[in-house]
């Protein structure tokens, strides 16, 4: 499977400049810096053991860095008087944990200094992140990712996919990362940990068509316990995102889903296409879609990685080199 997977990447990369996950690889830093996975491994566990919302804040950095110029850690960049960049864009203002990737970057640098790139820091701490509550590894991260020296902000704002979109727009944005609608499914699982803002949802409850009206995709049992917490449209309260299960990474988003409790209109959009709702339907239980999110992010991890000579180690991970 690994090799078809890499030849398919390969293959993928010379017609669209999507994927370059043939430059990947197991072990990339086994010379260079022998204890950089372990090293991330355990800052990451150490910090995910006294706060238990850093599983769902990392795996959403590592994804939304992944969809806007590829994994190559420019959602980690600091604006500059002369530059907004990514973080800085209004799908990211809320991204938390960059403390976390700069700890364990530090102690990189102290240990193998210029050789781990942020990019590849950023991947396997969302990894490690997820995979604590499993004492085990939960997918693969190939690497040897380089680092970019470009963000803006305004490049987040037309990339990353809105809570807002029909399914053909889902579809759209992850196709043109090279991903399937299989991808997108499984990928929207990851809304089985975290939580989400009102502003994000609340208009599915008072003003779903701009007449005042809850959006009848919505379970109403639901949407009333929903109104509980989000008072109006303007609220900034949080909500799980997966009720009853927020901080256990579960198949349980797809079961919710499949009984009309997926909090953004984007997470309901999965049910109105047929392909996509059979697959919701096929991911019920955990340990299918444990096994499917392992090969999807494997594939999110390799979108139009900076590889070789291309890009740049960063010494530290919000600042370009000089």
């Amino acid at each position: 499977m690994k090799s078809a997977f890499i030849f398919a990447c390969v293959v993928v990369w010379t017609v669209v400049g999507v994927c370059q996950a043939g430059d990947l690889r197991k072990n990339f830093y086994r010379t260079s810096c022998p204890s950089a996975e372990a090293t991330v491994k355990k800052i990451t566990e150490k910090l995910v053991a006294s706060n238990p919302d850093l599983p769902a804040d990392l795996l959403r950095m590592h994804f939304h860095d992944c969809f806007v110029r590829g994994c190559d850690a420019s959602v980690l960049i600091t604006s500059t008087a002369n530059s907004t960049a990514e973080k800085d864009a209004i799908p990211n203002l809320s991204l938390q944990g960059f403390e976390v990737i700069d700890e364990i970057k530090t102690e990189l640098e102290n240990k193998c200094a210029g050789k781990v790139s942020c990019a590849d820091t950023l991947a396997l701490a969302a990894r490690d992140a997820v995979s604590f509550q499993f004492q085990k590894p939960m997918w693969e991260v190939l690497t040897g990712r380089r680092d970019g020296k470009v963000s803006l902000a305004s490049e987040a704002l037309a990339n990353i996919p809105s809570p807002f979109l029909n399914f053909s727009s889902l579809l759209q944005s992850f196709k043109s990362k090279g991903l399937t609608v299989h991808d997108l499914v499984v990928l929207s699982g990851a809304h089985t940990i975290g939580h989400g803002n009102c502003i994000l949802f609340s208009n599915r409850l008072y003003n779903f068509t701009g007449k005042g009206d809850q959006d009848p995709s919505l379970d109403p049992t639901y949407a009333a316990f929903l109104k509980t917490k989000c008072q109006s449209l303007s609220d900034t309260t949080t909500v799980d995102m997966d009720p009853g299960s927020s901080k256990n990474f579960d198949a349980s988003y797809f079961v919710n889903l499949k009984q009309k409790k997926g909090l953004f209109q984007s997470d309901a959009a999965l049910l109105t296409d047929k392909q996509s709702n059979k697959i919701v339907g096929e991911l019920q239980k955990s340990t299918d879609f444990f096994k499917e999110f392992a090969q999807s992010m494997k594939r999110m991890g390799a979108i139009e990685v900076l590889t070789g000579n291309s890009g740049e180690i960063r010494k530290k991970c919000g600042v370009i080199n000089s």
